[in-house]
């Protein structure tokens, strides 16, 4: 990194802790408490944010903040409607925040200090409550700005899954496995357009061959939970010969569950995947890339009585689409219509939407309970992961193909290309838009959306 770009990094970051703490908070935004506020009686889940060392493989060890002592952080479970409470003890020496990712809540408990929900203090403690919904696959990170600090929010170990239950079943299996991908060992390109590069990768928690294999019996339908945890990285993830039946994507739903050789997920994103077990061997689960996989990114399956060496076999090839999980009809006529141009400066590192960069970005301003089209315009060379705060959206046209039925709160805006997306304005309340790569993201790509009064 050029002393250049460190000292226009440091000024971006400096900039952005200013709009954090109110002094470019957008307008109508809720006053943020400077103390927590008492605790009346047990709280449903209690989440501890502390530094611990998290062996990633024999001999290979690195400290990390985390949830609970752990990476993941404890696999949540909770009924859609019924209220809870989560305290949030924060025993680092930097405030931080925990974001329900996928969830329609209030601003005030979502977790983004621009929407107004108060950070956790260091040392100290904060109580949440909300009332679970949509049911799903969620999940939960910190969302704290990282800026130039490589070892802080979505590139530590603060994340974990969420399953929202709601009495209804995605599809029959008998065995239900989470899969959270993740890399380690973050540090700035030294050439080029300043970006972030990662040395080791981890599922679980544990890079490939480290951990417990994931046992299965020849005949069995798992449900993969798959979530890419990642800070800035898109993933590939196949289990050679076999097939994943994705039944839903971001935890919703899809039109048309489809059988694929592999999931493409970027950060953020994630897929509900049923494989049936029909290939008895010791197999690798893993990213396509095979780098990445010698570097940990991939977890062994051992079907029963099975022995061996994990094998890895070539994937067939695969255009991935959410197009291929979608319908035909044809979506209603919106109210009305955004238009979002993602350009980057001539730094090549810092982002804008529709020409100005976060805490200047205007708001996209909607009124409540009307269906809105917005257009994704990327005049860039980047994919970017593009995230909605309290609100799904539904993708009506990707790269000029027109689709229904594939809703999601992450969608790629791939390259130079176009994607139109439509938004129910059903969660009145300030709600943060932005790239779900973090370094995009600390880097101005980021806006509010806003209830018109």
């Amino acid at each position: 990194m050029t002393r250049r770009q460190l000292l226009a990094l440091t000024c971006f970051w400096t900039s952005a802790r200013a709009a954090i703490h109110g002094q470019h908070a957008p307008a109508g935004s809720p006053h943020i408490p400077s103390q927590p506020q008492p605790l009346v009686g047990d709280a449903d889940i209690t989440l501890r944010i502390g530094e611990m060392s998290l062996e990633l493989a024999p001999k290979r060890t690195i400290r990390t903040l985390a949830y609970n002592g752990q990476v993941p952080g404890p696999l949540l479970r909770a009924k859609r409607g019924a209220p809870l409470t989560v305290d949030i003890w924060n025993d680092s020496k930097d405030e931080d925040i925990v974001h329900w990712h996928g969830f329609h809540i209030p601003s005030d408990v979502d977790g983004a200090y621009e929407e107004g929900t108060p950070g956790v203090p260091p040392n100290g403690r904060r109580r949440y409550a909300f009332t679970p919904d949509p049911a799903g696959t969620r999940w939960y990170h910190s969302h704290a700005m990282a800026g130039r600090n490589l070892k802080k929010s979505t590139y530590t170990g603060q994340f974990g899954m969420f399953i929202v239950e709601d009495g209804g079943d995605p599809g029959a299996y008998d065995l239900e496995v989470p899969i959270l991908i993740h890399e380690w060992d973050p540090h700035f390109t030294s050439d080029g357009p300043m970006d972030v590069e990662f040395r080791t990768y981890s599922i679980n928690g544990k890079m490939l061959g480290a951990g417990e294999p994931i046992r299965v019996r020849q005949g069995q339908r798992v449900l993969f939970r798959i979530l890419n945890a990642s800070a800035t990285l898109t993933h590939r993830l196949a289990l050679p010969a076999h097939r994943l039946n994705v039944i839903a994507l971001d935890g919703n739903a899809v039109a048309t569950p489809r059988q694929v050789p592999y999931v493409d997920l970027a950060p953020g994103e994630r897929a509900d995947a049923i494989v049936e077990m029909n290939q008895p061997g010791v197999w690798i689960l893993g990213e396509l890339r095979a780098d990445q996989r010698a570097g940990g990114l991939g977890i062994v399956v051992e079907y029963t009585g099975a022995q061996g060496a994990p094998r890895w076999l070539p994937i067939p090839d695969f255009a991935w689409s959410y197009a291929a999980f979608g319908g035909s009809a044809a979506a209603p006529e919106p109210d009305g219509r955004h238009t979002l141009v993602f350009r980057a400066l001539s730094d090549g590192h810092h982002w804008t939407i529709n020409g100005k960069a976060w805490p200047k970005t205007d708001p996209i301003v909607v009124r409540a309970n009307r269906r809105y089209r917005w257009t994704f315009d990327n005049q860039s060379a980047n994919d970017h992961p593009i995230h909605l705060h309290r609100h799904r959206f539904e993708i009506v046209r990707f790269d000029g193909q027109p689709m229904s039925g594939v809703w999601k709160d992450v969608v790629v805006v791939p390259a130079w290309k176009q994607v139109e997306v439509d938004v129910p304005t059903t969660q009145p309340g300030l709600s943060l838009f932005h790239c779900h790569q973090q370094f995009h993201m600390d880097m101005g790509f980021m806006t509010m959306m806003r209830y018109a009064e």
